[in-house]
């Protein structure tokens, strides 16, 4: 059965991953490394997955014959027949439901078990995206202290410079001020940066569920998608396990109909009766003492509608429920989907923008200190044109995370694949 096979390659994934999980090193771990980590640590993974062989137990309950009874009868008095005494009965009965009855509810339990496979899914790609997210503003974060870094050096710089200036007498000690302002204000950010980056990398080793001081690779950029390829509307959501979990409920319910239906006939009952006869102290007596043995056929009566109406009304609502939870899901995707793809285009728009600008700021600055060397005036612009270079870097940063967020989102909403 395909939900049997797909039960199979995922333990063999999961032997895959255990390898892959020894053999990488803590040093230059990748987002994949750290997903591969995730996918055999996480303990919400792992809940889902042991939920999934739960229900795959359903379907060997659901299938299986009810026990047979057995009934052992011994005569305080002996109750006389013409062949002898019955001195013991012993009745042996199995019950039979419908025929077809046992097939459908284990067709019924193995598409509930698809289900919850698909949730297993889902909650693997959620806590995927929760990693990759915090990877993102792990990303950010350490960029950023590079860069505030960076400003500190140029700054540095600077002061050597209006320093000069100041001693050689075309230049004023207030320029020299004006840095040392900048120059606590770039510390105390970097300081505050490298407190923040604490607990987000808190964060992302209790989604991979291993020590807390951990340490984690970052990279110097994140992987994005810059020439996206369209997909039809039509087949965005076909490999999403939240519509493909709530087809395989609707399938399951659809088959639960026919187990109902089928529970409102008669079951069938084959047994034997067994008798212990004691032989009578008659002479030529034919068959005396023989044990009697006879077969017995039984059949309910389901007569008593109610329950089996009330079973019937319980299945039509719930596929209802079904039906408009998945139109609400799909609806919830589709929304999701379209802010997503915004937010891309939003942070490759910026993203444009930021890089123009940073290139006329740059060209400015190198005029600036030019002119500055020359004359000793506009120091202070030099300062304010520094700064918004620096917001213009941060920003890009920001624009890289913001499009590595909604990019992994909208991989998310389509079950993309890693």
């Amino acid at each position: 059965m395909k939900i049997i096979g797909e039960y199979k390659v995922l333990k063999l994934r999961y032997l895959a991953f255990v390898v892959v999980l020894y053999s990488i090193s803590s040093n230059g771990q990748t987002l994949t490394d750290y997903l591969s980590i995730a996918s055999q640590n996480n303990p919400e993974i792992q809940s889902a997955y042991k939920e999934f062989e739960a229900a795959l137990q359903k379907a060997p309950q659901v299938s299986s014959l009810p026990d047979p009874s057995l009934t052992m009868s011994a005569f305080g008095r002996m109750i006389e027949t013409r062949v002898g005494a019955q001195e013991a009965r012993f009745s042996l009965m199995q019950m039979f439901p419908w025929f077809g009855t046992l097939e459908a509810k284990k067709h019924a339990a193995n598409l509930m078990a698809e289900a919850t496979f698909q949730k297993y899914l889902d909650s693997k790609n959620d806590v995927y995206l929760k990693i990759k997210k915090s990877y993102a503003e792990l990303y950010e974060i350490n960029t950023m202290i590079q860069l505030e870094e960076e400003n500190l050096q140029i700054l540095n710089s600077y002061r050597e410079l209006a320093l000069s200036k100041f001693k050689s007498g075309k230049g004023a000690m207030v320029n020299v001020v004006r840095i040392d302002i900048k120059r606590n204000e770039s510390e105390t950010k970097i300081q505050l940066l490298k407190d923040q980056n604490l607990p987000l990398q808190i964060e992302f080793n209790s989604l991979l569920n291993r020590d807390l001081d951990e340490m984690i690779t970052i990279p110097d950029s994140l992987p994005l998608v810059e020439n996206d390829v369209p997909l039809e509307r039509d087949s965005l959501f076909v490999s999403n396990p939240k519509l493909m979990g709530l087809d395989k409920k609707i399938a399951s319910f659809e088959a639960q109909k026919k187990v109902v239906k089928k529970e409102g006939y008669p079951m069938i009952g084959l047994g034997l009766d067994y008798s212990i006869i004691s032989k009578r102290d008659v002479p030529d007596l034919e068959m005396n003492g023989q044990d009697a043995i006879m077969p017995m056929l039984s059949v309910t009566l389901p007569i008593f509608r109610k329950k089996y109406s009330a079973e019937q009304k319980e299945v039509d609502f719930m596929l209802q429920a079904t039906h408009y939870e998945k139109q609400a899901v799909k609806n919830n995707l589709q929304t999701s989907y379209s802010m997503a793809n915004y937010n891309v285009s939003k942070a490759k728009t910026l993203k444009e923008l930021y890089k123009k600008q940073t290139e006329s700021i740059k060209q400015a600055i190198s005029l600036l200190i030019a002119a500055y060397s020359n004359s000793g005036t506009d120091f202070e612009e030099i300062l304010r044109m520094n700064q918004d270079l620096l917001m213009l870097q941060t920003a890009m940063v920001s624009a890289n995370k913001d499009q590595f967020i909604s990019q992994s989102t909208r991989d998310y909403l389509i079950s993309k694949q890693e």
